[in-house]
């Protein structure tokens, strides 16, 4: 991957372009991330008391103009899957303005702007990075009913090892088309996507990282677990799943309003 600085916006803040795609880095003694400006999509985060970044992203993504990004968290909306053309929304898809960031020596703010071609605002986001990640995202088209859904890729080291807990006992199997009874704990073996009725926290205990990542949704309706385990996945190496699970925080049945949504990550 070509990589080259276009801009120093900080003495912790500067602007890349990897191949096709304009990227922030930050580098803070709090810790490092990388947000896309494609999408307002983080890629990476790794707290200065992590070892492993928390967030996955392919090894094999090719950073090119107009196309998804496989990783990190993906903003669907105004739509999530393939309520309309292209799926997941077109959020993730366009530019999105740095419009302010406010640089701490504990923490930083960087606040994003999706706008219309008449400059007429579309959503806010603002990511917090201190000793754990804070996402809010603010719809402004309520007239269209949108959807949301904070599709996080997050980083373990084998699916096989890993628990997600505290997860609702019932959920909606998209690949089966079915309501189930499900274990509040799950450990993945085999291709899953399940839509769960939003609880507030979900755990994930990553066995072979020796780490706990603590998931809190803030003004979700429903969670969406999702591995594709060996099915083909665009711009994903065939064994990128082993290392990979997507626990989303997302505004799907109860459609968007002016109420902010919202993601906490920790990691202990």
């Amino acid at each position: 991957m070509e990589t080259k600085l276009i801009k120093q916006l900080a003495p912790e803040l500067a602007l890349f372009q990897y191949n096709e795609i304009p990227v922030l880095e930050l580098n803070h003694p709090i810790g490092t991330a990388k947000i896309s400006l494609q999408g307002a999509q983080l890629l990476s985060w790794k707290p200065i008391h992590t070892a492993q970044d928390v967030i996955w992203l392919s090894d094999i993504e090719p950073f090119n103009k107009g196309e998804a990004i496989r990783g990190g968290i993906p903003i669907c909306y105004p739509w999530f899957g393939k309520a309309g053309t292209p799926m997941h929304g077109y959020a993730r898809l366009q530019l999105w303005q740095l419009v302010s960031f406010d640089i701490q020596p504990n923490e930083a703010h960087l606040n994003f702007l999706l706008e219309t071609e008449n400059t007429e605002d579309i959503a806010h986001i603002e990511m917090t990075f201190s000793d754990e990640f804070h996402i809010e995202f603010t719809n402004y088209c309520i007239e269209k009913e949108p959807q949301l859904a904070l599709h996080t890729y997050f980083n373990i080291g084998d699916i096989t090892k890993t628990e997600i807990q505290q997860l609702p006992t019932t959920a909606f199997n998209v690949l089966a088309q079915q309501q189930e009874t499900v274990s509040d704990t799950r450990v993945i073996t085999e291709n899953v996507e399940c839509i769960y009725q939003a609880n507030d926290c979900n755990i994930i205990v990553d066995k072979v990282n020796n780490r706990t990542i603590e998931i809190i949704h803030e003004n979700a309706s429903e969670i969406v677990l999702w591995n594709p385990w060996h099915k083909e996945t665009s711009n994903m190496s065939k064994d990128g799943h082993k290392t990979m699970i997507c626990v989303e925080t997302a505004r799907i049945s109860e459609r968007l309003n002016e109420n902010v949504v919202g993601l906490r990550i920790r990691v202990k």
